[in-house]
């Protein structure tokens, strides 16, 4: 065999293995998606169909905590407490069964005119999920996540939730849409369904960020900043108040603008509902 031949053969083996791999690749891509879309139909039986609050109704602030709030927040009217979470009235059973059926589900986040529409997990770290279904199985896209440094009833100053920006528009990747003018104002809401509760969020601010560094925007508890650093360096702002009593909901999924670029959607809770 000559020279030329060996050299054919070597491409046209390369070629094949290439054709091969990518075939695979290829197969496995859509059976990963293929799962996540049957897993995310057995999960639809849990979803909240509940009306949504409007945004202009002011709050009733609570905590899940049995403490009395008055004193938090004076002059607020309608203010009371909450018993203990295994004693509270069920207002969402969905979502008392999800939990029943898979103990590490926290809640379901909806929002509107887009695809998120999902349950969220909450463990002790914050790995478990990157590529695990509710059933703890592997997973390409994983599970959408609370922070493990967040209290699951929502509580703490900022309770930032994850999630992949899957290529084919599941999970978080739906969050690019805000990254639009027009979308942006025009999508004001959205809503987390607890067992407990309904809490309706207000979108303020959509930013590209790098966690490496802003560590602003990914800290459970809010730096005296906060705010006045959002409004220096959102792409897309609203004007909301924001006090020290206000509980924020920060939305992260990747984002290819940079490198460990992620996309954030900020949100403030203004309105809990029982």
């Amino acid at each position: 065999m000559n020279k030329t031949k060996i050299i054919i053969c070597v491409l046209a083996l390369c070629f094949l293995t290439v054709m091969v791999y990518s075939g695979y690749r290829i197969l496995s891509i859509n059976t990963d998606y293929n799962a996540e879309a049957k897993m995310r139909m057995m999960l639809m039986e849990y979803k909240p169909y509940q009306t949504q609050c409007p945004s202009e109704e002011i709050v009733e602030i609570v905590s899940q905590n049995g403490t009395d709030l008055q004193d938090k927040y004076p002059g607020e009217t309608g203010l009371r407490t909450v018993p203990n979470t295994n004693t509270e009235k069920i207002v969402n059973q969905s979502m008392a069964d999800l939990q029943e059926k898979y103990p590490d589900a926290a809640g379901w986040l909806t929002i509107p005119n887009t695809n998120i529409d999902y349950p969220f997990a909450w463990y002790k770290d914050n790995e478990y999920y990157l590529r695990r279904d509710l059933n703890g199985n592997y997973a390409l896209a994983g599970t959408i996540f609370m922070d493990y440094r967040c209290k699951k009833d929502f509580t703490s100053q900022n309770t930032i939730i994850y999630g992949h920006h899957m290529k084919n528009r599941s999970m978080f990747n739906n969050l690019i849409l805000f990254n639009d003018e027009k979308f942006f104002n025009e999508n004001k809401t959205g809503t987390i369904y607890l067992p407990h509760a309904t809490l309706t969020m207000e979108f303020f601010a959509y930013m590209v960020v790098n966690p490496a560094t802003e560590y602003e925007i990914y800290n459970s508890e809010l730096s005296d900043d906060y705010l006045e650093y959002v409004k220096q360096n959102a792409r897309y702002y609203r004007d909301v108040e924001i006090t020290d009593s206000d509980n924020i909901v920060t939305l992260s999924t990747c984002s290819y603008e940079f490198n460990n670029a992620r996309m954030v959607l900020l949100s403030k809770i203004i309105r809990i509902s029982f």
